[in-house]
């Protein structure tokens, strides 16, 4: 897959394709409803399918002290594009130029010049242009003007309604990763580098591998049985503690996880954290000596949960 990132324009071979347009963040199955159908109508049709999606999130630029609230990081984002069979994925930069552009001007200027889009697909929700007075319905009309179809998905529901980043969010702070699971048709996972930390849980017996958590939602704090992937498609089951270590001076926000059945130096690797089930809330322990027993129960319990 291609990624087109910036103010550059597609390159020829991928112009006049089909277009997934949106935010994407998460990319649940509403959004991969969207992007499916790009790419169904591409394959139909023999043109390209691509996606085009916004960095920063639009609420981040409106909203800058807004508390992080990011589903996937644009790389993961790019490798779930391209894992789903996307040929291109353009990341569009939302910055204060593209906020002000008109409905017409973000027609114009970026789905006909810099993409070369041939049609545009997106959800029923999606706005655009300056004070979002673009919808569905001007998009169609822009199309006409620009020359590009413009065709629009229906929402994707189950038994809670429809599926939405919202709900996503909501399960994940619930402390239910299972329903954010089922919503995302994959665990929500954190990516990130790993860093040093202060080697304790080495000394205990129980060595970690410690990310910052970023921009991401933050999820209930606690205990979580997890998956943990290197970069060489190398997957281990672990168990993991996400939030302010209260055992620990001075008080540091991570996602800590321990590797079950590998012993080697994972400093700054990229690894990928999938949080499969949530164990128990974080909790002060009398001493390091029953820390040391809580994790070797907390040990037992996302084996049994991993299976």
């Amino acid at each position: 897959m291609e990624r087109i990132i910036g103010r550059g324009a597609v390159p020829d071979h991928l112009r006049g394709g089909v277009v997934a347009l949106g935010n994407f963040d998460g990319f649940h199955a509403g959004h991969q409803a969207v992007v499916g159908r790009a790419l169904a109508r591409a394959r139909a049709e023999g043109r390209p399918a691509l996606v085009a999606t916004f960095d920063p999130h639009p609420a981040r630029l409106f909203r800058p002290d807004a508390p992080p609230f990011a589903l996937t990081t644009i790389p993961q984002r790019l490798d779930l594009f391209e894992a789903f069979g996307i040929d291109g994925a353009v990341v569009l930069p939302f910055d204060h130029a593209l906020a002000n552009e008109t409905a017409e001007g973000f027609a114009a200027n970026w789905l006909a010049a810099r993409i070369g889009a041939g049609v545009v697909v997106s959800g029923n929700d999606f706005t655009f242009g300056k004070g979002r007075t673009g919808d569905v319905a001007g998009l169609a009309r822009l199309g006409q003007v620009h020359g590009f179809a413009a065709e629009v998905v229906a929402p994707v529901s189950d038994a809670g309604g429809t599926i939405s980043s919202s709900r996503v969010r909501e399960a994940l702070t619930n402390a239910d990763p299972v329903t954010a699971a089922t919503l995302l048709t994959r665990p929500f996972t954190i990516r990130g580098v790993v860093e040093h930390g202060a080697k304790l849980g080495r000394q205990l017996g129980f060595p970690t591998a410690n990310i910052d958590l970023g921009a991401y939602l933050r999820p209930s704090y606690g205990v979580y049985a997890v998956r943990v992937r290197r970069a060489d498609g190398s997957l281990y089951d672990g168990v993991a503690n996400l939030g302010l270590r209260p055992m620990i001076e001075p008080p540091k926000e991570l996602l800590e996880a321990w590797l079950f059945d590998f012993d080697g130096d994972l400093y700054d690797e990229v690894l990928d954290v999938e949080l499969v089930a949530f164990l128990r809330p974080e909790m002060k322990l009398a001493d390091l000596e029953a820390l040391k027993t809580q994790v070797a129960a907390d040990a037992l319990a996302a084996k049994a949960v991993l299976g």
